[in-house]
């Protein structure tokens, strides 16, 4: 849909992801001993690309499930005492791993207040970097803002002592990201990357292995699996933290994700169009008299979305204006978010930009035939308002929120 602009939501499956899951998933379907061997190479290959695309060494990847399984699996690995701050605000998918093990042998949770328009900066990490803390973890890119976290100098602040987790999904793929000032950096595939789900990119760097204990390890983790006694010696790198294999056809999709990625020119190349056509976007409501969420944010400081709301207008109809006019985005209560992609067409603007004019122009009309009904008979007048107030509860009807978005 040439109106599709909810990457940060779902990220509809790329081509090549789409062939690579049916590939493996064919492979998975036959009975030859040797087309197991070909699946744990498609995994492997996996790790390989992801690998190139974060700097990072191919054993210092592993495959989880999910973003929210990655960072579950870390905060069991992650052990006290001490403090790990997490912003405030932050998606849930990085919240509850570390409450859940608060007090079960994981470290003590500070929430820390945004600083302003921007949901974390180095000052505001400074502010709040006592003694006790031992790690930060932050979203690369706050999922409602589009604030891009400055990783590097977080990093910085935090010192070689302290663990940098990051929660990439909404950046990986979408901007550059300063991946490798994370100790550790865990994405799914499902929304910038367009791998679909049931795999995850999970990066925990050599540096930072000795302090991160094997706790969701389970026998895929281990050296000796089929050993006459457990538990076996765990093996080296991020795989000491695989509860069990990875999902085969889902690992060759976002192998083949993120090799497309690399063959477009990388995050550099591919967040600059996106980068360009969300800004195109965001001037367009601004245009229509919309109110633009932390518009003060640097064009760096921005990944691939914006949010905004039209002041005089319900939310509900806002959104449900775009998607009858075949623009597709998110509600966050009252703001509407977009997110573009790369292959987002120019014609998504001009549509977007339509469905805006309808609305902004429909409420001109509205003015004016009020205006006009206001010199009518006392009676007209009450059955006018009555109308009103009906309408006014149709439009006041709240849509439930996704909460995978």
């Amino acid at each position: 849909m040439p109106g599709y602009l909810d990457h940060a939501r779902i990220g509809p499956l790329s081509r090549r992801a789409a062939a690579a899951l049916a590939a493996a998933t064919a492979l998975a379907g036959r009975a030859d001993p040797a087309d197991l061997d070909r699946l744990f190479a498609l995994s492997d290959a996996a790790r390989a690309a992801a690998a190139r695309l974060l700097d990072a060494r191919p054993h210092e990847i592993a495959l989880a499930p999910s973003t929210s399984n990655g960072l579950f699996t870390v905060a069991a690995a992650l052990q006290g005492p001490g403090t790990v701050l997490v912003p405030r605000g932050e998606f849930p998918a990085n919240v509850y791993p570390w409450l859940r093990f608060a007090g079960r042998g994981g470290p003590d949770v500070r929430l820390v207040d945004p600083d302003g328009q921007r949901h974390i900066t180095a000052d505001l990490l400074r502010r709040h970097l006592t003694p006790d803390v031992t790690a930060l973890t932050v979203s690369a890119v706050d999922s409602l803002t589009g604030h891009v976290a400055p990783l590097a100098a977080l990093k910085e602040v935090l010192g070689p002592d302290r663990l940098l987790i990051v929660d990439a999904i909404q950046g990986l793929g979408a901007v550059p990201l300063e991946a490798d000032a994370a100790d550790v950096l865990v994405s799914g595939g499902q929304k910038w990357l367009r791998a679909g789900w049931g795999a995850a990119l999970l990066l925990i760097r050599d540096r930072c292995g000795e302090r991160l204990a094997p706790g969701l390890g389970g026998w895929a983790g281990v050296t000796e699996p089929f050993a006459v006694r457990h538990p076996a010696p765990s093996l080296t790198g991020a795989a000491a933290h695989l509860a069990t294999n990875p999902d085969f056809p889902a690992a060759a999709a976002i192998g083949a994700a993120v090799d497309d990625l690399l063959a477009q020119g990388g995050p550099a190349v591919v967040g600059a169009r996106i980068r360009a056509t969300l800004a195109e976007l965001l001037d367009r409501a601004r245009r229509a008299g919309a109110e633009v969420l932390s518009d003060g944010l640097g064009p760096r400081e921005r990944g691939g979305i914006g949010t905004f709301r039209l002041p005089g207008h319900d939310p509900a109809t806002v959104h449900r204006t775009l998607e009858a006019a075949g623009v597709i985005a998110t509600r966050r209560d009252e703001w509407i978010r977009l997110s573009p992609h790369a292959s987002t067409p120019p014609a998504a603007a001009d549509l977007f930009a339509e469905a805006l004019r309808t609305l902004t122009h429909s409420t001109t009309s509205t003015t004016s035939t009020s205006s006009t009904s206001s010199t009518s008979s006392t009676s007209s007048t009450s059955t006018s308002t009555e109308s009103s107030t009906h309408a006014h509860t149709r439009t006041d009807v709240q849509e439930p929120t996704c909460p995978t978005s």
